[in-house]
C-alpha cells in the first residue's frame, strides 16, 4: 500500500506553484515528492496521474479541500438555487457548468452562483456566508480550530476555489477510484480522501497555529514523532513540507478504525457532505 498527500490549489491558469504531490510506501521511510511533468503541476496533471498511480499499486490519496459544500444544516448546497442533492451529482454539475482552465471553476463562483460567495465587504456580512459542514462543526466543537468555509472567495489561501476546482477533479477521477465517504472503503485497491494538512502537523508534534514548518530541523522533527525518517535532500517550500508531513501521517492514521468510522457520520452527511479524514 502506498501514501499519497496532495496539497491542492485552486488558482486561475494551467500550472500551479501551490500543488505539491508527497508520495510513500509502508515502512518508515520519509514520504518523496513527486516532480511534475513540465516543472509545475496542472490540476489535470495531478488527475491523471492519480489515475495511472491507482492502477499500479493500492494508494491511499489524499487531498486538501472540501469535496462537498455543507448541506445538513440548511439543506442546500446553494439555497434558492437547483442543483443536486448528492456530493458525486453536485461534482457533475459543477463540472458541466465550468469551461474555465485546467479544471478551475472560478466562473461559478464569480458568475453563475455569484450570490451565495463572499469576495468582500461589498457583498454585506462576512459571517452571514460562514457555514460550515458537520464535520467542521464537529472538529471546531473539540477546539481543533475553525477551517475555512467553502463560501469565502477571498484570502490568500483561496479555499473557495480549491474546492470547486477539487470537485471538478473528482467528477473526473471518480469513475476510476472510489472517493471515500461518498463511496464505501473497499476491502482492497485505491481510495481517494479528504485531508486537513493541520490535522497531520499538530499529529506531528506542531502546536496550534504554527503548523507550518521552515526549515528542514523543523520538518525532521516533525517526521520523527510519526515514527518516520529524515527527509533527504533541500528543504521543500511550505507546499512541498505539507504534503510530506501529511502523507507520513496517513501512513500511520490509515490503520486506525476509528478514523474510519467517526460516530457523528451519518448516512446523510456521508452522501451529502462527506468527512475529512482524521476527524472523529
Amino acid at each position: 500500500m502506498r501514501f499519497a498527500a496532495i496539497d491542492w490549489s485552486g488558482a486561475k491558469g494551467a500550472r500551479h506553484k501551490g500543488i505539491a504531490v508527497a508520495l510513500c510506501e509502508t515502512g518508515d521511510a520519509a514520504p518523496r515528492l513527486i516532480a511534475a511533468p513540465g516543472g509545475l503541476w496542472s490540476r489535470q496533471g495531478v488527475a491523471d496521474w492519480l489515475v495511472a498511480a491507482a492502477r499500479e499499486v493500492p494508494t491511499l490519496f489524499g487531498f486538501d479541500f472540501s469535496f462537498a459544500p455543507p448541506f445538513v444544516a440548511r439543506g442546500a448546497y446553494l439555497p434558492g438555487d437547483v442543483v443536486p442533492t448528492d456530493g458525486p451529482a453536485f461534482w457533475t454539475y459543477v463540472d458541466a457548468m465550468c469551461d474555465d482552465a485546467d479544471l478551475g471553476a472560478a466562473s461559478l463562483l464569480e458568475v453563475a452562483h455569484r450570490r451565495h460567495f463572499y469576495f468582500g465587504k461589498a457583498d454585506g456580512v462576512k459571517a452571514d456566508y460562514m457555514h460550515n459542514r458537520a464535520c467542521e462543526a464537529h472538529y471546531n466543537a473539540g477546539g481543533g480550530g475553525k477551517p475555512s468555509t467553502v463560501y469565502d472567495a477571498i484570502g490568500a489561501a483561496q479555499v473557495a476555489k480549491a474546492s470547486f476546482a477539487g470537485m471538478r477533479m473528482l467528477h473526473h477521477v471518480r469513475p476510476h477510484v472510489p472517493v471515500w465517504p461518498f463511496d464505501p472503503r473497499p476491502a482492497t485497491g485505491s481510495l481517494v480522501v479528504e485531508i486537513y494538512t493541520s490535522i497531520a502537523a499538530r499529529a506531528a508534534g506542531r502546536p496550534k497555529g504554527r503548523t507550518k514548518m521552515r526549515d528542514s530541523a523543523a520538518l525532521d522533527d516533525a517526521l520523527a514523532v510519526l515514527d518516520c525518517a529524515r527527509h533527504e535532500g533541500a528543504m521543500p517550500d511550505d507546499h512541498g513540507a505539507d504534503a510530506i508531513v501529511t502523507a507520513a501521517w496517513m501512513r500511520r492514521a490509515a490503520s486506525d478504525p476509528a478514523l474510519w468510522t467517526p460516530a457523528p457520520m451519518t448516512a446523510q452527511i456521508a452522501r451529502t457532505e462527506g468527512w475529512t479524514f482524521g476527524i472523529f
